[in-house]
């Protein structure tokens, strides 16, 4: 996917809009407890700001439902974002309406402005579906997308955690603005490309690594894997769907019944493609989730009244082994409940085995959401090749489905 990016442009003297994810955490204070997704699209940033172009900044915070609720304010996030560029960054009250239109109007070269929180609008979220089924919505959606696209000259996309989604700022405004330049930021770009060349030219030997609560969610992703890896191996609640299949009790622990049988066809799937899928061999077991209930490690069958929380010792020393020596390395899933130590060790593991393959000339790329923060957590960031930023989008990419959103912008 080799898209035009804003180094491709000349944004001098030019109004550009940019789609960015600043979706970040936000203490019960409003404060924002962390910046990372701040820091990634300054580059993109002040590439703009130094060419000489105008910047007006959008993106979405929460899911306030289509409703103005002060507590998902980006307010605090343009106060962040003038503290990291030091210079002030202007924020607009609202994403659309004539006031908007007039700030944009007067912003000069140089001048950076961030529009408010887009999803206080129901317009934002209107899926294509639904607007194609119900012409009001249709209208609705094109009439806050045009107020948005009216506002530049150019549209940049540096949002890749919402790129599977056809909301009217990825899409429809992007849309509107056919004839002006279109292209994608830094951060996108460096997500096509290791993500990219990962799914299509990852070298073997190539291990995935697959956790979680659904098989359902990892579906598509082991279908698509199954002919590009030598192996899957598998952690998370999603074990126990495919234990079930196998015809062993996995007493209290999470399970989806409804997809035994697709479990079971994947096993056989992999087998045909001459993939290993490996599940764990010992399983640490509680009686309920919490730091201090009784816990022990089993193998085999998992007895009633114990739930399955994180994958063994045994387990983390097979996946560890199974990662020396690879070339490439795709990580999507916590193998147990991270969250909750001691639940966290299988992570843990995982984490640094794939930090030590790193280490020793592996291409490692990490998936969003839990395993993004456990490598985080565990101070590996910079120990592992590409942590993408987007989970729900990664794993959609890694599944081989195309963006809309991204397709749509100008080709290189």
């Amino acid at each position: 996917m080799a898209k035009k990016t804003v180094a491709d442009i000349d944004v001098a003297g030019k109004r550009v809009l940019m789609r960015c994810d600043f979706n970040v955490p936000l203490d019960d204070d409003c404060n924002i407890s962390s910046d990372d997704r701040i820091v990634k699209a300054l580059p993109t940033i002040k590439h703009i700001l130094s060419g000489g172009g105008a910047l007006i900044l959008m993106s979405h915070l929460g899911r306030p439902q289509g409703e103005r609720d002060e507590k998902m304010s980006l307010a605090p996030v343009a106060r962040k974002l003038s503290e990291l560029l030091g210079k002030e960054v202007i924020f607009a009250d609202d994403c659309v309406g004539d006031e908007v239109k007039a700030k944009a109007e007067v912003l000069k070269a140089g001048e950076c402005m961030l529009l408010e929180n887009l999803r206080f609008h129901k317009e934002e979220t209107i899926k294509d579906k639904a607007a194609k089924e119900d012409a009001q919505l249709r209208q609705a959606k094109d009439d806050f997308a045009r107020q948005l696209a009216d506002l530049a000259d150019v549209y940049v996309d540096d949002a890749f955690g919402t790129a599977h989604r056809d909301n009217a700022s990825m899409y429809t405004v992007p849309t509107m603005m056919e004839g002006k330049p279109r292209v994608i930021g830094f951060l996108v770009e460096k997500e096509l490309r290791f993500l990219g060349e990962v799914v299509s030219d990852g070298e073997r030997p190539f291990v995935a690594i697959l956790g979680g609560a659904k098989v359902s969610d990892k579906i598509g992703v082991i279908e698509n894997l199954l002919h590009k890896v030598d192996s899957i191996l598998i952690g998370g609640a999603m074990a126990y769907t495919f234990f079930k299949a196998q015809g062993r009790e996995i007493g209290d622990s999470l399970c989806e019944d409804d997809f035994v049988d697709k479990a079971t066809e994947l096993l056989e799937q992999a087998k045909e493609a001459g993939c290993e899928i490996i599940l764990p061999v010992d399983t640490v077991v509680a009686t309920e989730c919490t730091a201090g209930a009784e816990r022990k490690t089993v193998s085999g069958n998992i007895e009633a009244g114990w739930h399955g929380l994180d994958i063994g010792p045994q387990t983390q020393k097979l996946f560890a082994e199974k990662l020396a020596g690879v070339k490439t390395i795709v990580w999507n899933g916590p193998m147990g409940v991270f969250e909750q130590p001691p639940f966290d060790e299988g992570t843990k593991a995982v984490a640094l085995a794939a930090a030590e393959a790193t280490s020793k000339g592996a291409r490692s790329v990490i998936g969003g959401g839990d395993s993004a923060s456990a490598i985080t957590k565990l101070g590996l960031a910079d120990k592992v090749s590409h942590i993408s930023t987007g989970g729900g989008a990664s794993l959609e990419f890694l599944e081989g489905k195309k963006f809309l959103s991204l397709a749509i912008l100008d080709e290189k």
